[in-house]
């Protein structure tokens, strides 16, 4: 799925949307943990999608790199883990214990959170500065098949940006990627 950045209804500017999920490690994990924090990059993703599956190490590299200037990250799933068994909240689980994410990794059951982000597939990738404001959406960069042929570093452009405390130059791209698996 190629979603255009004339569909999104969370626009830049516009706060974060409030969450509370539950992480695979045990934990719940809230908007207002990150107060602090100099930026949130909010991801939605899922265990079986072949586009999130490729980003997962530039997610984990940049989320190492910026960790250093205090911005947080989280993965969200939203996929219905009944319908689609790969993604469910046991395989999240798994999941984060064999890759050894350090990342929070949050499943929203109700996809209630995933509604308020306006989001629609995997991987999708939010930013929000400190005052947890719109500053980023779309895609992790411009190539998920070769990272090293990757050109347009879109996530990682906003996220210096961020850093430097200025706008990024590119603040919307489209979104590629599986579309998130909805409750009937």
């Amino acid at each position: 799925m190629q979603r255009e950045p004339s569909s999104y209804k969370l626009r830049i500017g516009d706060k974060a949307p409030y969450f509370s999920l539950s992480g695979t490690d045990g934990k719940i994990y809230s908007l207002s943990d990150y107060s602090s924090s100099l930026g949130l990059v909010v991801i939605f993703t899922s265990n079986h999608c072949p586009y999130a599956k490729a980003y997962e190490e530039r997610i984990a590299k940049l989320e190492a790199r910026f960790s250093e200037s205090n911005i947080a990250f989280v993965l969200i799933c939203s996929n219905d883990g009944e319908a689609f068994p790969a993604d469910s909240f046991e395989n999240m689980v798994k999941k984060s214990e064999d890759s050894g994410f350090r990342i929070p990794y949050l499943s929203d059951v109700t996809q209630s959170v995933a509604k308020a982000y306006d989001a629609a597939c995997t991987p999708e990738a939010l930013v929000f500065d400190k005052s947890k404001s719109l500053a980023y959406r779309g895609m992790i960069d411009d190539d998920h098949e070769d990272p090293s042929a990757v050109e347009s570093r879109y996530l990682e452009d906003a996220l210096e940006a961020l850093v430097l405390g200025i706008k990024p130059e590119t603040p919307e791209t489209y979104a590629l990627g599986c579309t998130i698996k909805w409750k009937s």
